[in-house]
């Protein structure tokens, strides 16, 4: 694996991940970016442990022959179930001065910040509320704050088809609301934990009752990424700075384009690239 600097990999099941890599150019735009989407095997969500834990492990360790030192998890399906994995058995088998950090982390430990009634809400996919990651992540760093989480299981591909701004898309996003309210009125701050839901904030905001926060990743991800290239100086070092991106998928690369459009709002050049 190459010594030489190399750019942030950001990886994702999909497209999601596009929203975490959009709030981290916003803030650091100095870096070199490789975003890989695994597309072909989209989506991660239902999938049991093992098996996103394997693709996870097979993207990261493509990133890194491809230059990246570091890596983002941009998916929290990934980050629930292979970060922690990734870190502890892989990293010291391949390179122990690489490093590969996750969405979850990030958002919990702002969410203290962000309560006063100590209730907060989670609205992600099935697997990331079964796996239970943000509730272990945010009882560690916050023991007082009592977390409530509900899936949401057609938010995804409302998305995903261009139907985030659709008359459809209203029943779907108010019933989910309902439910994790009505499992909590104390609630007074939700995360969406799942990068594709900023794209339906219009109709978030739209039925989440006055006086609630709605906490979307990508920015505090951006912030936690600046905090730890600062504190990490031997990793910075090793972030090329072209102020570039490239983008992978392991599908077909005109519908990779078509929905970067959606997610991105500009136009990119991507590639096909096999993994596994």
């Amino acid at each position: 694996m190459s010594e030489a600097p190399g750019p942030i990999g950001i990886f994702d099941s999909g497209y999601g991940g596009l929203t975490i890599l959009h709030g981290i150019r916003q803030l650091l735009p100095q870096y070199s970016y490789l975003y890989l989407g695994d597309n072909a095997r989209a989506p991660y969500g239902p999938r049991s442990f093992d098996v996103v834990y394997e693709f996870t492990r097979q993207a990261v360790q493509r990133l890194f022959e491809m230059g990246c030192h570091l890596v983002i998890l941009g998916c929290n399906t990934a980050s629930a179930k292979a970060l922690r994995t990734i870190q502890q058995h892989d990293l010291p088998l391949w390179d122990t001065e690489r490093r590969v950090l996750g969405v979850i982390r990030p958002t919990a430990e702002v969410i203290g910040s962000l309560t006063k009634s100590r209730h907060v809400g989670i609205l992600a996919t099935e697997g990331t509320i079964k796996s239970e990651s943000y509730n272990l992540e945010i009882q560690k760093l916050y023991p007082d704050i009592k977390v409530s989480g509900v899936a949401c299981p057609f938010w995804v591909p409302l998305v995903e088809y261009n139907e985030a701004d659709s008359p459809g898309a209203d029943y779907f996003v108010k019933k989910r609301i309902d439910q994790i309210m009505a499992l909590d009125p104390l609630i007074d701050a939700v995360i969406l934990g799942c990068t594709h839901y900023p794209l339906l904030m219009p109709k978030i905001r739209k039925y989440m009752p006055a006086g609630v926060r709605i906490v979307a990743q990508g920015d505090y991800v951006a912030r936690s990424l600046k905090d730890y290239l600062e504190r990490h100086p031997q990793i910075e070092q090793k972030c090329s700075k072209n102020a570039s991106v490239q983008y992978l998928t392991t599908e077909n690369p005109d519908k990779f384009r078509e929905q970067a459009q959606i997610f991105l709002n500009e136009a990119v050049e991507v590639r096909n690239i096999t993994i596994g």
